[in-house]
């Protein structure tokens, strides 16, 4: 979750790696630092809090040369601070590194025993520490390095200079993501594309266990074996713009209002309809789809179905579970994936595992859909990131398209996750003949109108920033909904607490009864979303339980429900949709209440506090 940015060439690399750094400021981080090598000697300047603190140093003790590397950190050994920030150093060696060293204690001890003090509380400082030992011991920088990367145990991205070789970058990756961007008498290292798309279209990712050495001339690769290996070389698509706020206070709220556009991406090309009357038209066309799960007319190869994912991607892994079961009557467990690792579940290789994660770096959802594939599962990801760790491990991926998320809070890409989950359960629905041809070809319809829908209800929702001016100063919400829409509960008090640190828990409405209503007391917000579906009544009940004891219903309704504006003293309307879509369309307003509580209450909206974009350590 930490950043990355390595440059060699003949531009001041001080610009290049603020300029990328900047660009990787979404992820979260609470230290930045810069290391810059000039006439034989390497200057570091590092600095608690955020990057402007860095720039103000550099400003007074400026970095000159052409060769450096730079990082924003997030803690995890260690508290925030100067001294843990990244680069470290020790003699000739300064690295900047993500991920977590599992055996750090083990290799910190050894290194003592050998002399060496450490002036931080990180595991990193003891990769610097243990290539410097492996120098001591009489090998060459590319043999120490090789050797430190055998003798570490973990995950890592490392960018490493050597004082006394000044015209190379050493790199290497193992479970944590690291890019290689190719220019013209320059070549540049960063932890995401994101950092390099100023620079160079033209991209290297590494693979698990690669290490490699980069110069102003070219890049040499090679494998875990020691073996020099030959990566594709990819076209980044992303333009300078995409990542700018458009106009938009923030980029959340520019994302939030993206959603009609980016669904309208994630089925271009997906759904197909024929002209009227024509037959077998009608279809959904999902790639790779049918090699995983083999021909046509034969039954689904698979008897367990799990989907692993971790915060936001759960909520949407949640929802998928209803889709597919009500489509396709396939049985699916829905699993944290932090959990699903350590609980040692029955895999076999009749077991399909769905890995859900919008960075495709998840640490956990990797490690547990690696953890099945050796138990020989077969992988599928739900991904927005191309050419990410997770679609790279999978046997097949579905792209949600969202584009670059530069929000640490997931708006966008939680929308076309369920757009993909709703896909696929349409493409299991009628490969398992589940689901009535009329009721699928009627979803289709729906699905091809969504974004239009999505676009003319977002110009409705001028009440919202009313409601969340009466009710910012709230200290606590409860969520409630049912069916399909549960999880979007538990999204929405995710929302909340995320970028306005205010206290919000969602519940199954059915559930209220059973411990939540006791913290109900006069004027305690409770958000309800209650379409008008085949549970209608039973919310319109528990609205009327949670009313009876002074709570503030802010209800999440259709337009026209007469019967929910008697009933809740705030309301949200979103028009009238099948089931399934209800969970996407209801998202929406959710994410703009909590972005209005949080601005007006003046949070960092773009960047809350100890929160980090892509979580890439355990």
């Amino acid at each position: 979750m930490c950043g990355i940015v390595g440059y060699i060439g003949s531009r001041e690399a001080t610009d290049v790696l603020i300029d990328g750094l900047r660009r990787l400021e979404y992820r979260g981080y609470d230290s930045a630092g810069a290391a810059v090598s000039y006439n034989n000697e390497i200057q570091i300047v590092r600095a608690e809090g955020k990057l402007k603190e860095l720039e103000s140093k550099i400003t007074k003790n400026p970095l000159n040369g052409t060769l450096g590397i730079g990082h924003t950190r997030w803690a995890t050994h260690g508290r925030p601070s100067e001294t843990n920030a990244h680069p470290h150093r020790a003699g000739d060696i300064v690295l900047v590194h993500n991920g977590i060293i599992e055996n750090h204690q083990k290799l910190r001890a050894y290194l003592s025993k050998k002399g060496h003090t450490f002036k931080s509380e990180t595991d990193s400082e003891i990769a610097a520490q243990l290539i410097q030992q492996r120098m001591f011991d009489g090998l060459s920088m590319e043999k120490a390095f090789c050797k430190v990367l055998s003798e570490i145990e973990g995950s890592y991205a490392l960018v490493v200079l050597n004082q006394k070789e000044p015209d190379r970058l050493y790199v290497a990756r193992n479970g944590s993501p690291l890019v290689v961007g190719l220019g013209k008498n320059e070549n540049f290292v960063a932890s995401d594309i994101a950092a390099l798309i100023a620079y160079t279209k033209n991209v290297i990712f590494l693979e698990d266990k690669d290490f490699g050495i980069v110069t102003r001339d070219g890049v040499k690769i090679f494998d875990g074996k020691g073996k020099q290996v030959k990566r594709p070389v990819k076209e980044v698509t992303w333009s300078r713009t995409t990542a700018e706020k458009g106009g938009y206070k923030h980029f959340m709220l520019k994302e939030i209002f993206e959603q009609p556009q980016v669904i309208a991406d994630t089925l271009l090309g997906r759904v197909i309809q024929g002209k009227q009357g024509e037959k077998n038209q009608q279809k959904i066309i999902l790639e790779n789809m049918d090699a995983l799960f083999g021909p046509k007319n034969k039954p689904i190869p698979f008897d367990k179905i799990f989907i692993l994912a971790c915060g936001t991607s759960y909520h949407s892994g949640l929802v998928g579970k209803y889709f597919i079961e009500e489509m396709s009557r396939l049985s699916i467990q829905v699993d944290l994936a932090s959990e699903f690792r350590y609980r040692n579940p029955v895999i076999d290789k009749k077991t399909l595992v769905i890995g859900i994660s919008q960075s495709g770096e998840t640490a956990d959802t990797l490690a547990a859909m690696t953890d099945a594939k050796k138990k020989g599962a077969k992988l599928l990801s739900i991904c927005n990131v191309l050419e990410s760790s997770i679609p790279r491990l999978s046997h097949a991926t579905l792209y949600t398209r969202a584009g670059p998320e530069i929000g640490v809070a997931s708006t966008k890409a939680f929308t076309t996750q369920l757009t993909v989950l709703l896909l696929l359960a349409l493409y299991l629905g009628r490969r398992t003949k589940k689901m009535p041809t009329q009721d699928f070809e009627e979803a289709l319809k729906e699905l091809v109108r969504l974004p239009d829908r999505l676009e003319k209800m977002l110009k409705t929702f001028g009440n919202i920033s009313q409601i969340a001016d009466r009710h910012k100063n709230r200290s606590s919400y409860l969520y409630l909904a049912r069916g399909a829409n549960y999880p979007i509960a538990l999204e929405g008090a995710l929302k909340l607490k995320e970028i306005s640190y205010i206290h919000a828990e969602g519940y199954a409405a059915g559930e209220m009864k059973h411990g939540p209503i006791a913290l109900i007391d006069e004027g305690m917000p409770v958000v309800v979303v209650i379409p008008q579906d085949r549970v209608y009544e039973k919310v319109l009940s528990n609205i009327e339980e949670v009313r009876a004891r002074g709570a503030c219903v802010i209800a999440l309704g259709n337009t026209g429900d007469k019967i929910l504006q008697t009933k809740a003293q705030e309301v949200i309307l979103v028009p009238k949709a099948p089931w399934y879509l209800t969970p996407i369309l209801m998202s929406i307003p959710l994410q703009l209440l909590a972005y209005h509580i949080a601005d007006k209450k003046g949070t960092d909206v773009d960047q809350p506090r100890n929160l980090a974009k892509s979580v890439t350590v355990e």
